[in-house]
């Protein structure tokens, strides 16, 4: 997973749920400039608000691991 791959999956799930970029920030409580760059792939984008756009979207973010953890 990268930046561009989670741009992608907001983009996605934001135009699956008939969403334009500035009324997902408006839920989101987020800029529109924001989204604009979530969606862009930026990778400098502030990780808490990132998140938090994407639980608004109704996804979950799951970390797993490596087998043998440490």
């Amino acid at each position: 997973m990268d930046s561009t791959t989670l741009g992608a999956i907001v983009r996605r799930e934001r135009k699956a749920q008939k969403l334009k970029q500035a009324e997902l920030a408006a839920v989101s409580g987020v800029g529109i400039r924001f989204i604009v760059d979530l969606e862009a792939g930026k990778s400098t984008l502030q990780l808490q608000k990132a998140l938090h756009v994407v639980r608004t979207l109704g996804c979950t973010v799951t970390i797993v691991p490596p087998l043998g953890g440490r």
